[in-house]
């Protein structure tokens, strides 16, 4: 049996825009990287500049791209030509939206204005996670806010990604009210959309090993 206190809390980096972000993130030791395919974000890099940055990435780091509401085709191009691991869905695509990908995904759960995440998570039944940010409808994330974690429901049918406002000042109070599976920073580490700070990403990095070790 596995002991969840000893189970290390995975972390993602979103809002990858320059080769040099996903080199400092993957060196202070982040699990996955995300690119954001919303032309509407400020975080949107262009799938040909995405698959330039994961062709330098050393093994083991995983991909992800966000989505929000795409055309069922694009995503599967993106997807293809960037050399995606994984899918984020942010919109309100449906579970069969989801599936016909073909790839593994997580759904984002907007907690503000959602009114019953768990039955909202329930219509997902093969996600592979469900990521817990503080956006509303029709947004993407990466607005730097929090939402109440009091409101996240204690369990989901399958992981939780914590997202939302997370920094390197208030992460570790975070894992240990939450223990996530995970959790997914972006602008609590830059210095302005897309932008990422090296500095910043290690403080990250260093306060969600302190907050394991809680």
């Amino acid at each position: 049996m596995i002991d969840a206190a000893n189970v290390r809390t995975r972390i993602k980096i979103c809002g990858i825009t320059r080769q040099a972000d996903a080199l400092a993130a993957t060196e202070a030791g982040a699990d996955a990287l995300g690119f954001v395919f919303y032309p509407r974000s400020p975080r949107y890099i262009d799938p040909a500049i995405a698959r330039d940055i994961v062709r330098r990435l050393p093994p083991f780091v995983n991909t992800v791209g966000l989505f929000l509401d795409a055309d069922e085709n694009w995503v599967r191009e993106v997807a293809s030509l960037v050399g995606l691991d994984l899918l984020q869905f942010h919109g309100d695509e449906a579970p069969e939206v989801c599936r016909a990908s073909g790839y593994p995904y997580l759904k984002a759960v907007g907690m503000l204005g959602q009114g019953d995440p768990v039955s909202y998570a329930a219509r997902y039944e093969d996600a592979r996670g469900f990521l817990l940010d503080s956006h509303g409808q029709g947004e993407a994330g990466g607005t730097g806010r929090t939402f109440d974690w009091g409101l996240a429901p204690p369990v989901l049918p399958r992981p939780i990604i914590l997202a939302g406002g997370l920094n390197p000042g208030n992460v570790g109070e975070a894992i240990g009210r939450m223990r996530p599976y995970a959790v997914d920073v972006s602008s609590g580490v830059e210095t302005a959309p897309g932008i990422k700070d090296s500095d910043l990403i290690m403080r990250f990095v260093n306060e969600v090993r302190r907050g394991d070790a809680q």
